[in-house]
C-alpha cells in the first residue's frame, strides 16, 4: 500500500511538474530567460517540485475555506432572523447530499488513473482504494478546522463540529457504495464528469430546498440536522466495508477512462471537441446574410452557433427572473423584511461583481471563436492586419456584450425592483446608476476576456489551454472579484466608479489590441 502511494504521489507529481515547467515558458517576461532545456534544470525542478507539494497541502485546505466562507456562511447570514446554527446546519447538510454525488474522487476519471492503470498496469483494485483512502483522509483533514470555526462561531456544540467532518466523509463513503452495489446489479459504471439530466434536476431541487425555504423563516431543527449527519458515520462504515471488498475496480476503471483514453492522443482529442461542437452548429443551408466583409462572416458565424452562445445565457436568465421573484414574493409574504433587504440592497453592490464574472459567457465565447473560426483564418495573413484586427474585434465583442447583456439586465432591473419594494431610496439616481453599473460589469468581463482573448491566444489545435499567462490572469481575476465580495459601498459610489473604470478599460483594451494583436493573435503549437 505505501509503495503504492508512493508511486502514485510521484506520478501526480511529475506531470504537474511538467504543466507548471511548461507554464513559466510561456510567461513572456520568462520564456526569454529560461533555458530551452527546460526540463533538465535541476534547481528549476526542485522548485517545481516544492511548488506542487505546496499545492497539495494548500488544495486540502483553500477549497473548504472558501465553500465555508460563499456557499455556507456567506449566504446564510443573509437570514437574520433564523438562529444561526440551525441555518448553518441546514445549509451544510443538504450542500453535502449534493457534494456526495458531485464530488466522489471514486468516480472521477483524471489523467493519473490513465497512466497508472492503463499504461503502467498497475494493481486496478490497490491503486484505487489507496487514493480513495487518501483522499477522504483529505476531506476529514480539510474541513476539521473549518467545521470548527465556523461552526463553533454559529453556536454549534465542540463535540460536533469535531464529527462533523466525519460526518461529511462517511456521506460521500455511502454514495460511493450505493454507486457500486448499482454497477454489480446493472453493469453501468457512474462518471461524475457526466451527470444525467435527472441528476441534474435533483441538484437543482436540493439547491432551492437549501436556499429557499429560509428565505420563508423555515430550516430543519438543529436536532434533525445533528441526527442526520450522525447517522452518515455508520453509514460511512457500512459503505467502507463496500468499498474494501469490491473486486472488479478494474473494469470499472476502463469504463470511466475509455473517452479520457482516446483524448489521450492530441489527434483524437481535437477531433472528438470538434464532433461535439458540430453537434450544435447548425446546418440549415437557408441561413445567410446581406452584411458584407466582416459582418457577413459574424452574422453567419452567430446564427449558426446560436446554440452554442445563447442556450447556457437564456437558462442563466430564467434562473435571475426567478431569484428576483422570489425575493419579491418574500418581500410581500414577510414585510418585515423589508428594512434588512433594503439595505443589502444599497450597500452590497460590490458583490455582484463575483456574480457577474461567474455567469459571463466570455470563455465560452472566445473557445467557440477559435474552434470553429478562427483556427482556421489564423492561416491568412491579410487576417492579422492591425485594422482588420480591431474592426474584427470591435464586431465581437458589440456580439458578446449582447449575450452578457440579457442576464445582467435581469438582474440590474431585478434589483431596482427590489430596491423599490423594499422601500425605495431618497436618491432616485440610484436606481439609474444601479442597472447600469450592472451593465458595465457586464461590459467588463465581456470586454476582458475577448482581450485576453487576442493578446494572449492561449489555444492550440485542440482548444486545449496552452498559455502560462492566461491561467494566471484568469487566477489574478477571480481573487479579484473574490475580494471584492468583502466590500461594502453605497451604490452611488461604487457604481460611478464601476462605469468610470469600464469606459477607462475599454479604450485602454483597443489602443491594447490594435497595437499589439497582429503580433500575439496567431495560432499556439
Amino acid at each position: 500500500m505505501n509503495k503504492t502511494l508512493k508511486i502514485s504521489f510521484s506520478l501526480k507529481n511529475t506531470y504537474r511538474v511538467n504543466g507548471i515547467l511548461f507554464s513559466l515558458k510561456q510567461i513572456p517576461l520568462l520564456k526569454r530567460l529560461l533555458p530551452a532545456a527546460l526540463y533538465k534544470v535541476k534547481g528549476l525542478k526542485i522548485f517545481a517540485n516544492i511548488v506542487s507539494v505546496l499545492w497539495e497541502i494548500i488544495s486540502t485546505f483553500i477549497g473548504k475555506l472558501l465553500y465555508f466562507v460563499t456557499m455556507v456562511c456567506g449566504i446564510g447570514i443573509l437570514y437574520k432572523t433564523l438562529p444561526e446554527n440551525e441555518v448553518f446546519l441546514h445549509i451544510l447538510l443538504i450542500l453535502t447530499v449534493i457534494g456526495s454525488f458531485t464530488n466522489t474522487n471514486l468516480f472521477n476519471p483524471t489523467k493519473d488513473k490513465y497512466y497508472a492503470m492503463i499504461l503502467m498496469k498497475m494493481d486496478a483494485r490497490e491503486y484505487t482504494l489507496v487514493n480513495y483512502i487518501y483522499s477522504i483522509l483529505k476531506v476529514v483533514i480539510g474541513f476539521l478546522p473549518f467545521t470548527i470555526l465556523f461552526g463553533m462561531d454559529r453556536g454549534v456544540p465542540l463535540w460536533f463540529c469535531l464529527l462533523l467532518p466525519f460526518c461529511i466523509a462517511g456521506m460521500k463513503v455511502f454514495v460511493a457504495a450505493t454507486s457500486l452495489w448499482d454497477y454489480e446489479r446493472r453493469g453501468f459504471g457512474y462518471n461524475e464528469n457526466k451527470l444525467s439530466k435527472y441528476v441534474w434536476g435533483c441538484i437543482t431541487l436540493l439547491l432551492g430546498i437549501t436556499y429557499a425555504p429560509p428565505a420563508f423563516g423555515f430550516v430543519l431543527p438543529e436536532f434533525v440536522s445533528m441526527v442526520v449527519f450522525l447517522a452518515c458515520i455508520p453509514l460511512g462504515i457500512a459503505g467502507m466495508i463496500k468499498v474494501l471488498t469490491f473486486r472488479d475496480y478494474l473494469a470499472i476503471n476502463k469504463e470511466l477512462l475509455s473517452g479520457l483514453t482516446n483524448q489521450m492522443d492530441s489527434t483524437a482529442k481535437t477531433q472528438l471537441a470538434k464532433q461535439v461542437n458540430e453537434k450544435k452548429i447548425s446546418t440549415d443551408t437557408s441561413i445567410t446574410s446581406n452584411r458584407k466583409g466582416f459582418e457577413y462572416l459574424n452574422e453567419l458565424f452567430i446564427k449558426r452557433h446560436k446554440k452554442i452562445l445563447w442556450n447556457s445565457t437564456k437558462k442563466i436568465s430564467y434562473v435571475c427572473a426567478f431569484l428576483v421573484a422570489a425575493v419579491l414574493v418574500t418581500v410581500y409574504l414577510l414585510p418585515e423584511e423589508k428594512s434588512d433587504i433594503n439595505k443589502i440592497v444599497m450597500t452590497w453592490l460590490p458583490y455582484f461583481v463575483f456574480i457577474m464574472y461567474v455567469i459571463n459567457r466570455g470563455t465560452n465565447f472566445t473557445q467557440a471563436l477559435f474552434m470553429n473560426c478562427d483556427h482556421s483564418l489564423l492561416t491568412y495573413s491579410f487576417y492579422k492586419q492591425p485594422n482588420f484586427i480591431l474592426r474584427l474585434f470591435q464586431i465581437r465583442l458589440r456580439e458578446i456584450m449582447k449575450i452578457n447583456a440579457v442576464p445582467a439586465l435581469v438582474i440590474g432591473g431585478g434589483l431596482a425592483l427590489i430596491l423599490f419594494a423594499t422601500g425605495g431610496t431618497d436618491n432616485p439616481l440610484n436606481y439609474v446608476v444601479l442597472i447600469v453599473s450592472i451593465l458595465c460589469m457586464s461590459l467588463f468581463f465581456s470586454i476582458h476576456y475577448l482581450t485576453i482573448y487576442y493578446l494572449l491566444q492561449p489555444y492550440n489545435a485542440g482548444t486545449e489551454l496552452k498559455s502560462g499567462t492566461y491561467r494566471l490572469i484568469l487566477t489574478v481575476t477571480y481573487f479579484v472579484c473574490f475580494a471584492l465580495m468583502q466590500l461594502r459601498m453605497p451604490i452611488m459610489i461604487f457604481g460611478i466608479m464601476t462605469i468610470v473604470f469600464c469606459v477607462l478599460y475599454s479604450i485602454v483594451a483597443s489602443i491594447l489590441v490594435y497595437r499589439l494583436a497582429p503580433k500575439t493573435f496567431r495560432l499556439r503549437t
